[in-house]
């Protein structure tokens, strides 16, 4: 199955494996998190990185957007590396997505990495988006409910035939969800570290991205990072992100 179904507080959403999230009721699809431009942000600061990123988020994001058809997408911040991106990007890429803004209604919810959102491209800039049942923001709150957010990059990790799988996912509660990465450059943050504690509940299900199925887990099926011990440590999130996601093991 290339796609789970979840109801957060009472909303019938859609988990797709490309990593995005659809709302079919309303005609629109939330993606987290595409850090358009880290390559060259790290080339920038003399750590070299094959400056392809870009190219190949936007090709997943016209990929899945051709496929779900919404009317509104909705980028729930850090679309951009750091406030110079936008500037960086090459001609043909910037082209490609400006062409996805003026083709949807396109909401740029701001990120700690993109506070404020370019000038040149279409689309409403703004802090959150409140749509019915659901709120739409970067960093998710303690205590919110129906909250749609992203920053954390989630990942989970879990042993199948006694070999250890660690996948993007999304992770939710049934009253709020944390959407995985889309970006091409992105790491991940174990869906069992602390930092996911305040927004999660203690028993909730991660729906871990394989290579041609969406797999939904129970927690407590999960494995931490650190020797398998679960939920701990409290340092800034972003301090914990490992570069990549690791092997897609699962068929």
């Amino acid at each position: 199955m290339s796609q789970q179904v979840l109801t957060i507080n009472g909303a019938a959403l859609v988990a797709d494996l490309s990593g995005a999230l659809s709302w079919p009721e309303r005609r629109l699809v939330a993606v987290a998190d595409l850090h358009l431009e880290k390559g060259s942000g790290f080339a920038g600061r003399g750590q070299l990185l094959p400056p392809y990123d870009t190219a190949a988020t936007l090709d997943r994001l016209e990929e899945v957007l051709g496929r779900l058809r919404p009317e509104t997408v909705v980028c729930l911040g850090d679309s951009f590396h750091d406030r110079g991106a936008a500037a960086r990007m090459g001609r043909d890429d910037r082209r490609r997505l400006a062409a996805l803004c003026s083709g949807h209604d396109w909401i740029w919810i701001a990120g700690n990495h993109d506070p404020d959102a370019p000038d040149d491209l279409d689309g409403r800039a703004t802090a959150e988006l409140v749509l019915g049942p659901l709120v739409f923001r970067h960093e998710g709150r303690a205590g919110a409910v129906g909250e749609i957010s992203g920053h954390l990059h989630p990942v989970a990790a879990v042993r199948v035939r006694g070999r250890r799988i660690r996948l993007r996912c999304f992770a939710e509660d049934g009253l709020r969800a944390v959407l995985p990465a889309f970006g091409a450059y992105t790491g991940g943050l174990n869906v069992l570290d602390g930092a996911y504690a305040p927004l999660l509940g203690a028993r909730f299900t991660a729906h871990l991205l394989g290579r041609e199925r969406v797999f939904a887990l129970p927690s407590a099926r999960l494995e931490g990072d650190s020797a398998g011990l679960p939920r701990q440590g409290t340092s800034p999130p972003e301090s914990r992100c490992t570069k990549g996601s690791g092997t897609n093991g699962f068929d």
